[in-house]
């Protein structure tokens, strides 16, 4: 049975009740927060103070609705050890949070490395371990996930796979965005989920083609700024809806099922990032349909690999 979510990238407008209330009735079982009303920063909203969480926790259960995670902006290569104390007390902070929400993981950046071969490139794969083991360590009680994303510079498999090596902590794993690793460095999905697959506890799903260059809008380029930002291993690509692009969403599904993975399904519809972007109310609908169809034929195909 799909667990399907969905990033609030894709609904940047959006408060906690609009998500609750449009994520239910568009098929979804929940949501992977990343922001509300376009505050990425979760511990400043409102709706989420501790005085908030028996009424969001209500609300939920009332909607048949759940919190699969908390997608922070916390990192962990900074050179200086302050910056990362405070990431740390970030993280901490978003644990709470998670635990009153009934999420199951927080997502985390290692986002920037030097160059292989640079001498200080080993350093900041240490301390990404670090950081991932002592927030896991704290996560560990309430039995939540502290996984680190396919994004930046670990988009590429490899320096995912050192760092899991370092942390080894069964509170730490991996959200693997099934997309970045494909596009933005041309690895097989078979190839990524055989270095992976021991690690991941979540996945983001998103499609894209390539188009040439074609200019940018100053919306487009202030928002890309601001995801920069944020996030200095953000990379650009030319998102589309999902099943309308180039991505092998039957073969990645397939790797899935046959690797008995159970986490979430999330879909990752960056309007925050890119606002010329379809809005929520064309994209988020479409996901959970298409996911569904898309399981019913793998479904089929295994079985008819069982009769033959």
């Amino acid at each position: 049975m799909l667990k399907i979510s969905f990033s609030t990238l894709a609904c940047p407008e959006w408060d906690w009740h609009d998500v609750v209330n449009h994520g239910s009735q568009a098929g979804y079982d929940g949501v992977e927060i990343r922001l509300l009303t376009r505050e990425t920063d979760l511990l400043k909203i409102g709706d989420l103070q501790p005085s908030q969480w028996p009424a969001r926790q209500q609300e939920m259960r009332d909607a048949g609705f759940r919190v699969a995670g908390l997608a922070s902006s916390v990192r962990f290569d900074a050179p200086d050890a302050n910056d990362r104390r405070t990431q740390i007390d970030v993280g901490r902070r978003y644990i709470d949070l998670c635990s009153a929400l009934g999420g199951e993981f927080i997502r985390v950046f290692g986002d920037v490395l030097p160059n292989v071969g640079d001498p200080l490139r080993p350093a900041v794969i240490q301390q990404v371990a670090d950081g991932l083991v002592e927030l896991g360590t704290m996560a560990a009680p309430a039995g939540i996930q502290i996984l680190l994303e396919t994004h930046g510079d670990f988009s590429a498999s490899p320096p995912c796979v050192e760092v899991m090596q370092l942390a080894n902590h069964p509170n730490v794993g991996l959200v693997w965005d099934t997309h970045h690793p494909w596009r933005f460095h041309g690895e097989r999905l078979a190839d990524t989920w055989e270095r992976l697959r021991r690690w991941t506890r979540h996945t983001h799903w998103k499609d894209s083609v390539r188009i040439p260059d074609r200019g940018s809008t100053p919306e487009a380029i202030a928002a890309a700024s601001a995801a920069s930002q944020l996030m200095a291993g953000h990379q650009h690509a030319d998102y589309v809806l999902f099943r309308g692009g180039e991505f092998p969403a039957r073969e990645c599904l397939q790797l899935l099922r046959k690797g008995g993975y159970s986490g979430w399904h999330s879909l990752e519809w960056e309007k925050m990032w890119h606002p010329e972007l379809l809005g929520p109310e064309i994209a988020l609908p479409l996901f959970p349909i298409k996911l569904r169809e898309l399981e019913l034929d793998v479904t089929r195909d295994l079985h008819a690999g069982e009769q033959t």
